[in-house]
């Protein structure tokens, strides 16, 4: 399946993120993550504070995981727009711009370590 989700699957494998990995691009890249993505994935993207992280079918991955950082950048930009079905990962088509994903990707590929920036707000009781 691995193999499959790599190669079938997930799409635009030879695209490149046209941004450089700046402190400004990763910056807004962990601005759009915020607002978008830490229901799931945490402050981090591994998953810290989410209740239902491994509760779900399949769990949500781990940002950090060998299994996600090897996708290229424009495998991670097509999962981010198109979600992946059946699994709980929404699509962002036409709520993100393309800048905002491609700065998105590259604060997965810099994301700080586990826990460090705690609990999204969210779930506070």
């Amino acid at each position: 399946m691995t193999w499959s989700k790599h190669s079938v699957f997930i799409r635009n494998k030879s695209e490149h993120n046209p941004l450089q990995p700046t402190e400004t691009n990763i910056a807004s890249g962990k601005e759009a993550f915020t607002h978008y993505c830490v229901a799931c994935h945490g402050l981090d993207g591994q998953n810290t504070g989410v209740p239902f992280a491994d509760a779900m079918s399949p769990p949500v991955p781990l940002l950090s995981s060998s299994e996600v950082q090897s996708y290229t950048d424009g495998q991670l930009k097509w999962v981010i727009d198109n979600g992946i079905a059946p699994s709980g990962m929404p699509g962002s088509k036409g709520m993100l711009s393309d800048d905002e994903i491609w700065a998105t990707v590259l604060f997965i590929r810099h994301l700080p370590p586990q826990g460090s920036l705690g609990d999204p707000s969210l779930y506070d009781k």
